[in-house]
């Protein structure tokens, strides 16, 4: 049974985060960078140790390559939050290290969304927004991720948990579901997006197409064919920041045939006035760091070429060539 919150507790929890009345929904001017175009992406971390070398300078040290990556990609899916919060000392470490226009997408973590499926999290919510709390609004939006089970009969319960976030401050939120009854475009998926916009809140959509489709050789790309959801792609963006998750294969070069569709989409979010994050995965993430790269040049190019659209750049990266260039 819920737990039942005296007026008291709930009012003071409500004052310490400032909640606010949702708004309406979102129009596509309220974007992030009034007058400039903003498409971000990243990839599924930010310290893989095998990009040291490769990628990044060798002497990258442990437990500060967010540095490092931060000039290859503009944004990162914080996946740890999910299984554990961060020490306020590593936090700390992300705020001096990541600059002012990053993002990062934390995951709520699983005792809230799994454990206790969106019920009775108060104080668990609290006190993963106080931990994050350094990251300012580098830390959005933050990810509500469903485990399959959360079905249509739950959807109360995720409006009366959305009803309850608080949106002071810019925070912003998204949703990723996995019950095939949110992506057959029915009176389920209607009600979902619906309930979404009320709450100004984006529809985070997975892509895993290719992971389905491609080898199962490797470990990693067992695990991806077992783990990862096996749903129909939904390209809906529900608000001004679309999100979108790309699963790839381990070959690089299979990639681009399987996001080819997402390019005219990406660019037609932009000519909107919408600035969308996509996040590019591999089984093994070997390659992520330059696929992500990739993708952002292929939408620019096509912006330009079709609509003379400019985008706004990414950073240049820090590469392990450069510590060879002696002064």
């Amino acid at each position: 049974m819920d737990r039942i919150y005296s007026p008291r507790e709930r009012n003071a929890w409500r004052e310490k985060h400032r909640l606010s009345v949702p708004a309406p929904p979102a129009t596509v001017n309220e974007v992030e960078n009034m007058g400039e175009t903003v498409l971000r992406v990243g990839c599924a971390m930010w310290a893989d140790r095998s990009w040291v070398g490769p990628f990044f300078p060798a002497d990258t040290p442990n437990g500060h390559e967010l540095a490092s990556y931060a000039t290859w990609c503009s944004a990162v899916e914080g996946n740890t939050t999910f299984y554990g919060l961060p020490t306020p000392k590593a936090v700390a470490r992300w705020a001096e290290d990541a600059p002012s226009d990053f993002r990062f997408m934390f995951k709520l973590p699983r005792t809230i969304t799994h454990e206790r499926r969106l019920r009775n999290a108060d104080v668990e919510l609290d006190e993963t927004l106080d931990r994050l709390a350094p990251l300012g609004p580098r830390a959005r939006p933050l990810a509500i991720q469903l485990p399959a089970s959360f079905e249509p009969a739950d959807v109360d319960v995720l409006d009366r948990f959305l009803r309850a976030l608080p949106t002071a401050d810019g925070q912003t939120w998204g949703v990723e579901v996995r019950h095939p009854a949110f992506c057959q475009g029915g009176d389920d998926e209607r009600r979902l997006n619906d309930l979404l916009a009320i709450h100004r809140v984006e529809r985070i959509i997975i892509d895993t197409r290719a992971v389905f489709a491609g080898p199962r050789q490797t470990a990693a790309e067992r695990e991806a064919f077992e783990r990862k959801p096996r749903l129909p792609v939904r390209p809906v963006a529900i608000g001004p920041n679309p999100i979108v998750r790309f699963i790839g294969q381990t070959e690089a070069t299979a990639n681009p045939h399987w996001w080819q569709k997402w390019v005219p989409r990406v660019v037609s979010w932009l000519v909107e006035g919408r600035s969308p994050t996509v996040f590019i995965h591999t089984p093994d993430n070997a390659v992520a760091l330059p696929l992500a790269r990739r993708f952002h040049a292929e939408v620019v190019e096509a912006a330009s070429a079709l609509h003379r659209l400019p985008v706004a750049p990414l950073p240049t990266p820090v590469t392990a060539a450069a510590q060879l260039r002696l002064v």
